[in-house]
């Protein structure tokens, strides 16, 4: 079912957005600071961390990562699958394409916001990067086809 991927995205981002909205025990999330080796969480400071430890785990705040799931769901949203069998606007070569941008579906978007994503248990097994090789994804389940990926690596 190719809708797995979209199934699947969706719920690493509610999982996501869901931890967010949890880590603080008000409901609204605050803006967390770095201050040299200590990160402020709104609540109280934690110290000792690496100066870039302390900066990466500010920059990841609640309200930021709400905002990144916000806008990855977007992404999402405009990247549906229009399925060659039944579209009123027949994809070239009989083929299911990206409503969005009119490329074999999954689009290479849809496979790069599926990439944090590739050592997940859940992740159907078409779309993991191929290792030997380093591609995303099966970019020829419904194509065989298909010129495939541009040919970056991981």
């Amino acid at each position: 079912m190719l809708n797995d991927l979209v199934a699947f995205l969706k719920a690493r981002l509610d999982e996501e957005a869901d931890l967010a909205r949890r880590c603080d025990g008000a409901g609204f999330p605050a803006k967390w600071t770095a201050h040299g080796a200590a990160v402020d969480f709104g609540q109280g400071d934690a110290t000792g961390f690496h100066p870039a430890v302390a900066q990466h785990t500010a920059l990841h705040d609640p309200v930021r990562v709400l905002r990144e799931v916000e806008a990855k769901r977007r992404v999402l949203n405009r990247h549906t699958l229009s399925p060659s069998e039944g579209d009123p606007e027949l994809p070239w070569n009989d083929i299911d394409d990206c409503q969005f941008d009119g490329d074999l579906w999954p689009c290479d978007d849809l496979l790069d916001l599926v990439l944090p994503y590739h050592e997940h248990p859940d992740l159907p097994e078409r779309y993991k990067p191929n290792r030997a090789t380093g591609e995303r994804g099966d970019r020829t389940a419904s194509a065989p086809d298909s010129a495939g990926d541009s040919g970056e690596s991981l």
